[in-house]
């Protein structure tokens, strides 16, 4: 059977022009790869169109409207989501305008298809005495106590995604003054964060203690499991989940759900409370867009907002004049 022209396109799309031209990193080119997937599995289960026999035509802006609510009703999945998997569908109409002009108008017609309006979620993270709690949780008289207690600091310290932490090898680290790691962020960019000097004396252990710091090893993973591999993103998960746990069970005012990217939020809005401007906030956090960063200015505002309210709570409130009682405004009001 001849291969559909979708099927070519996709393939040449996820294989090639993600990697090659745009050069995205492969986890991003797996969350591409998925929402296709769920695309795909829309066609089969939902429409009963063959997958051998979809083709470009088919999948119109109705169908990717109709694959939308498929998402929200059927599998429950959120707006947040749901926009994500609207970009990669755009992301790839913008690459077929340009491989099959003549269904640009179709193309366009699914690129009109706007992101779905959310309330925006509250940005998650530590005030400094909760961190702190969560970082004494580790036991340092055990390996993995210390290697957890590097991770969580290197974690919070650099802001970093927790990719650019798995991702990171001995040779990407320089603990000479000033010291400083190398991240890879998205889109394969690369950022240079400062360290601590405390965050530098723990990585300067952790590295004599398990002969990482010799010139052959700058290729091997920083933070590695049982088999000497690196830690998977789960993996991270789990054991920041143990220590947050532990942490609420001493002090249960932590309550807020804590991830990973918790972490670089943290980072973010300590930053920014400290006095550091939005533009360096987004140079070091490696946004690509000063628009990213805001959402730590909205959530500080937030903050303050809050704080001005339980100052006046119960403060009296000066009467202010009725404009009702003033004849003649209101007469030139109702003249209008």
């Amino acid at each position: 059977m001849k291969p559909t022209d979708f099927s070519v396109h996709l393939t040449n799309f996820l294989t090639h022009h993600l990697g090659a031209q745009r050069n995205l990193s492969p986890n991003t080119i797996k969350a591409y790869r998925d929402a296709f997937v769920l695309l795909l599995r829309f066609c089969r289960d939902t429409r009963g169109i063959a997958l051998e026999r979809l083709s470009l035509a088919k999948v119109d802006a109705a169908l990717v409207e109709a694959f939308l609510d498929y998402l929200g009703k059927e599998r429950g999945v959120s707006i947040p989501t749901q926009n994500h998997r609207l970009a990669v569908l755009h992301s790839f109409f913008r690459y077929i305008q340009s491989e099959v002009p003549e269904l640009m108008l179709q193309c366009q017609r699914v690129l009109s298809i706007p992101l779905r309006r959310h309330l925006r979620g509250r940005v998650n993270y530590l005030s400094k005495d909760d961190l702190a709690h969560v970082l004494a949780q580790p036991d340092l008289r055990t390996s993995d106590g210390r290697r957890n207690a590097v991770l969580l600091s290197v974690l919070y310290d650099t802001g970093a995604r927790v990719q650019e932490v798995i991702d990171l090898t001995v040779g990407d680290v320089r603990l000479d003054s000033p010291a400083q790691v190398r991240l890879i962020g998205k889109g394969r960019k690369l950022r240079a964060v400062p360290l601590m000097d405390a965050t530098t004396h723990l990585l300067r252990e952790y590295l004599r203690e398990h002969d990482l710091n010799r010139p052959d090893g700058s290729d091997r993973p920083v933070f590695q499991n049982r088999t000497g591999a690196n830690l998977s993103r789960s993996g991270v998960r789990y054991i920041l989940q143990c220590y947050v746990q532990a942490a609420q069970r001493d002090h249960p005012g932590i309550t807020q759900h804590v991830s990973p990217h918790s972490l670089r939020h943290t980072k973010g809005m300590h930053l920014l409370q400290s006095g550091v401007s939005l533009e360096l906030i987004r140079d070091f956090l490696g946004h690509v867009d000063v628009k990213t960063t805001q959402i730590y200015a909205r959530a500080n505002l937030e903050m303050k907002r809050r704080a001005l309210e339980k100052v006046a709570d119960g403060a009296p409130l000066p009467a202010l004049p009725a404009w009702t009682q003033n004849k003649s405004l209101l007469d030139w009001l109702l003249a209008l």
